[in-house]
């Protein structure tokens, strides 16, 4: 009787986790989301300041373009990421992004010393978002709350 006890309460603990799950993986890419939404609202709103921060890391060719691409890319991708939409291509936007932004601006090797630390630090941060988005990417946007569900329980009348 105390086995059969056990093993109901730990079936019963292990739909919960399922359920969860959904809500966690819901978390996460809203968590990840908002970094790069609040980046492309920072661009938007100090794009002066962000181009003359350009032009210090040397990104000198065509700073417009370049701009107005990043904030795209940060919107876009933001917000397919935030829904749950197309979880693959929001990653590679933000990836296609990311990556080279984290190289450029976060350059500890070439920093002296007393920067070294910090810019270490703030490397290694954006390595762990790579991270996730990456485990986001192999994952999905989870089954429960993303638009591809909607999509997919959605009946169109007289189709």
């Amino acid at each position: 009787m105390l086995q059969l006890r056990k093993f109901a309460y730990l079936s019963e603990t292990i739909i919960q986790l399922k359920a969860m799950k959904d809500i966690i993986d819901l978390l996460g890419r809203a968590m990840l989301s908002f970094i790069f939404l609040y980046e492309a609202y920072d661009s938007i709103f100090y794009f002066r300041e962000t181009k003359i921060k350009m032009t210090y890391y040397g990104l000198t060719w065509n700073q417009d373009l370049l701009l107005f691409g990043a904030i795209i890319l940060l919107v876009f991708g933001g917000i397919m990421l935030l829904a749950g939409y197309r979880t693959g291509l929001a990653v590679f936007m933000l990836l296609l992004y990311w990556v080279p932004v984290t190289f450029i601006v976060h350059s500890f090797w070439n920093d002296p010393e007393p920067e070294r630390r910090l810019q270490s630090i703030l490397f290694m941060k954006n390595i762990a978002i790579v991270g996730g988005m990456l485990m986001t990417w192999a994952n999905g946007a989870g089954k429960k709350y993303s638009i591809k569900r909607l999509f997919a329980t959605t009946h169109v009348p007289g189709a």
